[in-house]
């Protein structure tokens, strides 16, 4: 198995979430609900609430297959879609603190009109 898969240790940073999403091996899932993303979410990701994943939904077309790098609003929420999707087999880990940190870190955040985004 991948060391990429989540275990105890695998969580990332911000920092390292862009840098794995923009070299192209992996795609960032938030997992916030569809209020929280409108407000702001990283440019790029894939949408699809935990609510939905848990209740059965698909990911999205551009995520299966691939690696993916989970993130909510300060980490909790991704760290349960990860465990639920590493035990369906897929590559996945998620991001430390989620999108709180990853606006502290100054990386871009957008809004669904593609303006500037606020994290909610």
């Amino acid at each position: 198995m991948s060391s990429f898969l989540r275990h105890s240790s695998g969580r990332i940073s911000p920092e390292q979430a862009l840098r794995l999403v923009a070299d192209g091996p992996a795609v960032l899932l938030d997992v916030r609900e569809a209020q929280e993303w409108n407000a702001g979410h990283a440019p790029g990701a894939l949408h699809l609430p935990l609510t939905r994943l848990m209740a059965g939904a698909p990911l999205p077309a551009a995520a299966r297959g691939r690696r993916v790098v989970a993130i909510c609003r300060s980490g909790n929420r991704s760290r349960t879609a990860a465990d639920f999707l590493a035990a369906t087999g897929v590559e996945v880990t998620d991001v430390t603190g989620g999108m709180a940190a990853w606006d502290r870190q100054g990386l871009p955040v957008t809004g669904v009109n593609g303006s500037g985004g606020v994290i909610a």
